[in-house]
């Protein structure tokens, strides 16, 4: 991945190694957590949204559905 700026949560508190992190790409987003920071997870821009407003309105569901 290209050089990118990395941008913590304001929740993160403290500046520990337990924050998330997100930076913008040339295709969309980035993130990762502070105590991994070579795994990351690209994403678009809508996809990052509408995760973020799922979050927000708690509209996420808790667990993910097995098939």
């Amino acid at each position: 991945m290209a050089q990118v700026t990395w941008q913590r949560s304001s929740f993160c508190g403290g500046g520990g190694n337990n924050c998330v992190e997100v930076a913008a790409t040339t295709n969309g987003a980035a993130l990762r957590e502070s105590d991994s920071p070579t795994e990351v997870l690209a994403t678009d821009q809508r996809t990052l949204l509408s995760l973020i407003r799922g979050i927000k309105t708690a509209t996420m569901p808790l667990r993910a559905s097995r098939p």
